[in-house]
């Protein structure tokens, strides 16, 4: 196994059928929970240990969850809302040495992803084939996003930082 993809690299094949759909929904209906059961118990110790030789600790993991997820969140909307917009890229390295990441308490960032997920799921349930189509530009990589592809991205990017945290607690027996 991969340390740094324990749950293997994301594959999007195109069309993607309802079904998949309602199954990505509803990973990311779940994963503010399944996040949440993943860190509970660890001390403040051990949220400051790296998942993995010189990957970020397991509190840079949970703040840099809110981070993506909220810029996911806002560019399904801005989709939805413009024609094809292009996006503002960030640098989630940069972010993750920040001070609320590198020190703030993970349970702000959980209710925070709660709350997130919650408006999220909403709106992914309220959208239709024609919806899921429509695409933002991301300037950085020079490509057209499609919101099927960032539904099933996030969907995967969720458990894959959550497979980071319960993988480290397997090999440490924490």
């Amino acid at each position: 196994m991969d340390i740094r993809y324990p749950i293997g690299k994301f594959e999007f094949e195109g069309e993607i059928p309802a079904a998949q759909r309602e199954k990505w929904i509803a990973e990311i209906s779940e994963f503010p929970g399944k996040l949440k059961e993943a860190v509970q118990g660890l001390s403040e110790e051990q949220l400051d240990l790296p998942y993995r030789e010189g990957g970020w600790t397991v509190r840079k993991v949970v703040h840099h969850l809110a981070d993506s997820h909220i810029n996911s969140y806002t560019r399904f909307k801005l989709a939805l809302t413009e024609e094809k917009p292009a996006i503002k890229p960030y640098f989630e390295d940069r972010w993750a040495n920040l001070s609320d990441a590198l020190t703030g308490d993970i349970q702000i960032s959980i209710k925070l992803l709660e709350a997130l997920h919650t408006r999220w799921v909403i709106l992914l349930n309220s959208l239709n084939e024609v919806d899921f189509k429509k695409q933002f530009y991301h300037p950085e990589s020079g490509q057209s996003i499609s919101l099927d592809y960032n539904l099933g991205f996030y969907a995967w990017h969720g458990n894959h930082h959550i497979a980071h945290i319960t993988a480290l607690r397997e090999r440490l027996n924490i």
